[in-house]
């Protein structure tokens, strides 16, 4: 008799020390917790959240969404009120960015972040000083290069293009680019960094769209 209450006894206690899992509805709790931070943090909390989820997804798509404003609003500022918009031209910029600014972005101040960790003043000016003379080159090359293959200009045309572009283009980027770097790296954190280069890229942008769009360089020059 005694064992028999002891045995009826247990179950109740153990129904409420262990709580049975539904599959189902832990998937609901876990949309429901998704749906309740993004209407408590709104879109910069769900912003933010997808940086650290999809990183590389979530980059490329800032950096296209950065890329094709910036063109629009070069457009605007260079076309006259009869010209219509090139669609073209700002797709192509909106697939530079996704294809290869965005995930370049991200993979360079990773590994910079994993190459120079101390934020120094020291170690920030190394920083910008090799973004200044590998990532920003080699990106300025890319650039032109694709927009102008896009654009169905030869391999000497590309040449002439880039032996009249680059060397402005560097000169501005120099007198740009350093204060923003110095900035992004000296206080922004690893995973944020893209987005506040891309932010600060948004002129750059507008600039560089428009050298990008000039006529086509003699092949001979």
């Amino acid at each position: 008799m005694s064992g028999s209450f002891m045995r009826n006894s247990t179950i109740p206690r153990l129904l409420r020390t262990h709580t049975i899992t539904d599959p189902a509805a832990t998937k609901i709790t876990t949309t429901t917790a998704g749906t309740s931070s993004f209407s408590k943090f709104g879109f910069v909390g769900w912003y933010l959240g997808m940086v650290k989820s999809r990183p590389v997804l979530t980059k490329s798509a800032t950096s296209s969404l950065i890329y094709t404003a910036a063109d629009l609003s070069s457009q605007t500022m260079s076309l006259s009120s009869s010209e219509p918009y090139d669609l073209v031209r700002t797709s192509r910029m909106a697939g530079y960015g996704l294809l290869i600014v965005g995930p370049s972005l991200h993979f360079w101040f990773n590994f910079m972040s994993k190459l120079l960790p101390k934020r120094d003043l020291i170690t920030t000016f190394k920083k910008i000083i090799m973004g200044q003379t590998i990532y920003g080159p080699i990106m300025t090359v890319v650039f032109f290069s694709s927009n102008a293959s896009l654009q169905g200009e030869n391999r000497a045309e590309i040449i002439a293009r880039l032996k009249r572009d680059l060397l402005p283009t560097f000169i501005n980027g120099v007198m740009y680019w350093p204060v923003c770097d110095f900035v992004t790296f000296k206080f922004i954190p690893v995973h944020l960094q893209p987005l506040v280069s891309n932010s600060f890229s948004y002129l750059w942008t507008v600039y560089m769209t428009y050298m990008a769009s000039l006529e086509k360089a003699g092949s001979s020059s």
